[in-house]
């Protein structure tokens, strides 16, 4: 049987009671060409069956304990051998070529981060805030850090399965170990001091739990509350406004 071809991108999963969500990113996770180099999933103490089902996949699970996504992809990060890193959450679907299309958008020397465009879906697909999301990536810089917007900052989040070089990641010291929420956001400023950020126009699916759980409209309360926040200068407690759905 002949070898997959395998890229040269790292996939990091950090996850926290995913069980559920798992058997889904596996599959899609098998259906790649070409091949992550390596599944690296970063536990934040789950209490299901999350680290067996992620362990029988094959990926290689790290017991972390502390939960917190700035921690766990910091961990997952710093144990990935590959010269590239995607950050997938558990409830997001990545196109078939996507890692192709990592290694082509980091290609380009200039370039220090990159993500792809997300489409909430699941109970019903969020067209509304999907369209937000997408126009935050542009106007959020644009009125927050307009000095940079022309650097090249574009205003990223997991959703977006965020892609990187591991060098440069940990030359910027990664995301903020203390931050719980909006690590995802404020790693696009550490990493623009070394280059410009790339939205790839090509749709990644997620799931819409938050929405399912809370509504729209308090959905998007919170997302702006939590985004206006850290824009000037909140990094910690934010999160005591974004509970847990799982």
């Amino acid at each position: 049987m002949t070898e997959p071809i395998r890229s040269e991108v790292a996939i990091v999963i950090p996850m926290l009671d995913e069980g559920t969500a798992l058997p889904a990113v596996i599959a899609n996770i098998a259906a790649l060409d070409p091949q992550p180099a390596e599944v690296i999933a970063v536990d934040g103490g789950s209490a299901d069956r999350s680290v067996e089902i992620a362990r029988a996949a094959g990926f290689h699970v790290i017991e972390h304990g502390r939960k917190g996504r700035a921690v766990q992809v910091n961990r997952g990060v710093e144990e990935a051998s590959a010269p590239l890193v995607c950050v997938l959450h558990a409830d997001t679907e990545l196109p078939s070529d996507a890692l192709a299309l990592v290694e082509r958008t980091l290609a380009n020397p200039k370039r220090a981060l990159g993500g792809f465009t997300p489409l909430l879906t699941g109970t019903k697909t969020r067209w509304g805030t999907s369209f937000h999301n997408w126009a935050k990536t542009y106007y959020g810089p644009i009125l927050l850090r307009p000095h940079l917007f022309v650097r090249g900052l574009r205003l990223l989040f997991g959703d977006h399965a965020m892609f990187f070089r591991r060098a440069d990641f940990l030359a910027v010291g990664g995301c903020d170990p203390d931050m719980n929420i909006m690590e995802d956001v404020d790693l696009c400023l550490r990493l623009c001091r070394i280059g410009s950020v790339k939205l790839v126009p090509r749709i990644v699916k997620t799931s819409d739990r938050r929405i399912a759980e809370w509504g729209a409209l308090k959905a998007n309360w919170i997302y702006m509350k939590c985004g206006m926040s850290w824009a000037f200068g909140r990094k910690t407690g934010l999160d005591r406004w974004y509970p847990d759905i799982r």
